[in-house]
């Protein structure tokens, strides 16, 4: 059976690749661009930076920094009259996932005006056209929105995060610039790094896992357990810069492949208390690796992961010890990055894991995971994880 793989068609990286922005705009013929970004990147200058390009090149451009953490479907819905009015012919999107996932979905509606419920583009998409031109330019380094054909908007009414899959989202072009992503405070560095590596690691070991995927998660994951460290902790330019090629060459890899049950329960945390998406990722992440390892397929994919870490030794490790190193290493990271709250700290009770539990089980991301979970298999790996 043919394995499909999509990819967009041109990226920049490195410190100032934001200059090749106004280039590419005129190249392209575009005439106005409608910003989407939001007003924490505004207020701290980091939008400013991508402004001063545009100006200096004269395009014309509306900002929109209507966006939330976790954008909502009245999020979208806000963006795409904004950007009716705009006139615009080009998005150009400035920030995290939040404000690219909105240009997402703003892009799409443009172009396919039939899917103004939003709701209606939950999951594998079927809309009819591409979106509106799209170049989305990240400011932090993990969730690879500017390659990967997902975006994730929160239904606020039902409470869930509805995962979008669709090959018309993908960006036109993406510009990784590390002097956008250099001004993250550590917190959002450090999970962010983390959920660029639990992309890497569930898209290793996900089900539809294949031979250009672990290409580029191995060496997302190496990237990731070098550099992320430095990269937090002392804002190292040249980590900071590795670290936004490796959440990068991750999101070419899980965007075709799928990934599994870390984030069915990180979704569901992220709608019902609101809990930054790439902290829950690392609070799941070594719980559901143990889960896991049931598997024996999947531990070897785990000792595959540690041969290329620096941990050669596991090669004569028995499977019990392949997944308690790994689990340790996943954990000590987190730790070096000063992540070790659990999801208690975020205000999960006991008493609501049967609802997150029955939302889980409907995620897109749950089919992917190497090992059948039920609804039982969540209840209690949300109960380990406190």
């Amino acid at each position: 059976m043919a394995e499909k793989f999509v990819l967009n068609e041109t990226s920049y990286f490195g410190k100032g690749a934001r200059e090749e922005l106004a280039g590419e705009i005129q190249k392209r013929g575009f005439k106005k661009v409608f910003l989407v970004s939001d007003k924490s990147l505004v207020e701290a200058g980091v939008t400013a930076k991508v402004e001063e390009v545009l100006n200096k090149a004269g395009i014309p451009y509306d900002l929109y920094d209507e966006i939330k953490p976790n954008p909502t479907i009245e999020n979208v819905l806000h963006g795409v009259e904004a950007c009716k009015n705009s006139k615009a012919d080009l998005i150009v999107a400035v920030g995290g996932g939040s404000s690219i996932d909105t240009a997402k979905g703003i892009s799409i509606i443009m172009t396919n005006p039939d899917r103004t419920d939003v709701r209606t583009l939950n999951g594998a998409s079927n809309t009819a056209n591409r979106g509106m031109p799209l170049i989305a330019l990240p400011t932090t380094a993990g969730t690879a929105a500017e390659v990967t054909i997902n975006y994730v908007i929160t239904d606020e009414e039902e409470k869930i995060k509805m995962v979008c899959v669709d090959p018309n989202d993908i960006p036109i072009l993406a510009i990784v610039d590390s002097e956008l992503m250099a001004t993250m405070p550590k917190g959002l560095a450090a999970a962010t790094g983390m959920d660029a590596l639990t992309h890497a690691i569930e898209g290793y070991i996900t089900k539809a896992h294949n031979d250009m995927s672990d290409m580029f998660h191995m060496k997302a994951i190496q990237m990731i357990f070098e550099y992320l460290p430095s990269a937090v902790n002392d804002k190292e330019p040249v980590a900071v810069e590795k670290i936004g090629m490796a959440q990068y060459i991750a999101g070419m890899g899980f965007s075709n492949v799928g990934l599994g049950i870390v984030h069915s329960m990180a979704h569901q945390l992220g709608a019902v208390y609101d809990t930054p998406h790439g902290i829950a990722n690392a609070m799941l992440l070594p719980t559901v690796m143990r889960f896991n390892g049931q598997d024996k397929a999947t531990v070897e994919r785990f000792r595959e992961i540690l041969v290329n870490i620096g941990r050669p030794d596991a090669r004569d490790l028995n499977d019990e010890d392949v997944i308690n190193t790994f689990v340790w290493m996943i954990s000590e990271l987190s730790k070096k990055v000063g992540i070790s709250t659990t999801i208690k700290d975020y205000g999960a009770k006991e008493e609501d894991f049967e609802m997150l539990a029955e939302k889980a089980m409907k995620d897109p991301c749950k089919p992917g995971n190497p090992v059948d979970v039920t609804k039982e298999d969540f209840i209690e790996l949300y109960k380990k994880a406190m």
